[in-house]
């Protein structure tokens, strides 16, 4: 019987282009407002870094109505057997899921709907065993339920964790090295989430690094965490400095600006 693929294996993304309005995206606290052409240059390198990597990428236009749109993880979920419309927890970024929906369901023969709750893609993390759902301020318990229900039609297993207090998304504290580790903020780690997983713990000082990404060969991470870089390298890791510093201004790391999947289809 042949192992199943890795979860950061893909061929094939969906990201959308910053629009001007990008300066006014939510922040959780005001580190300062970010510039268009500093967002759009990060944007463009994490493009590029991916078609690197080997992937293909759909670029979906501008929306300046929503200024946090370029952040294409939240209003959705795909694997390579459908994709889910989630309902975004923040009222300001809800109608962001009706302006993606065509694009997925071009793409995808099976789509389905959060039929209940909130849910933002910032809370899901994709692993080979499951998929880890977590609690905060943009998922609830009847929208990680009803998300739940949604994995389960598409045969994957699942489970809701927490996030921890203060923290945004789960996804914020955590992401995916390889099949068998996670990189994680202490305070995560502390919570015994990982408990079946090697953990390698983030720099004191460098928390937000923990939204690095795994794409097929190497690790994307963001390139104001050095000590991070050094640890990543030294295990043996190959990394992409990718700068985040003005996406990082409004809450985001480099997870948030695709939905990544692996096609099975003859576009791939």
């Amino acid at each position: 019987m042949s192992q199943p693929r890795s979860a950061f294996n893909f061929n094939q993304i969906i990201v959308r282009t910053p629009s001007r309005s990008v300066v006014n995206g939510l922040r959780a606290e005001d580190r300062g407002s970010p510039t268009y052409e500093g967002v759009k240059a990060e944007h463009e390198a994490y493009v590029q870094a991916m078609r690197e990597a080997g992937v293909k990428v759909t670029v979906l236009p501008a929306l300046e109505a929503f200024p946090d749109s370029i952040f294409v993880e939240d209003p959705a979920l795909v694997f390579t057997e459908g994709a889910i419309l989630l309902r975004p927890g923040a009222a300001t970024r809800v109608k962001e899921v009706e302006e993606i929906a065509p694009t997925l369901h071009d793409m995808f023969e099976t789509v389905l709907e959060l039929p209940a709750g909130y849910a933002d893609g910032g809370d899901v993390l994709t692993t080979r065993e499951s998929v880890m759902i977590g609690l905060s301020a943009r998922t609830d318990r009847a929208g990680a339920e009803a998300l739940q229900g949604c994995l389960a039609k598409l045969g994957r297993k699942s489970e809701i964790v927490a996030t921890p207090a203060g923290v945004l998304h789960f996804k914020t504290d955590c992401s995916l090295l390889d099949d068998e580790t996670i990189l994680s903020t202490n305070r995560l780690a502390r919570s015994g989430v990982f408990e079946n997983f090697r953990q390698m713990i983030i720099p004191e000082g460098e928390e937000p690094a923990a939204n690095a990404l795994r794409v097929n060969d190497v690790v994307m991470v963001g390139s104001d965490f050095p000590r991070t870089i050094e640890m990543l390298d030294k295990a043996g890791y190959k990394v992409v400095p990718l700068k985040t510093t003005d996406i990082g201004k409004i809450d985001a790391g480099l997870s948030c600006m695709s939905l990544r999947w692996f096609s099975c289809g003859k576009d791939a």
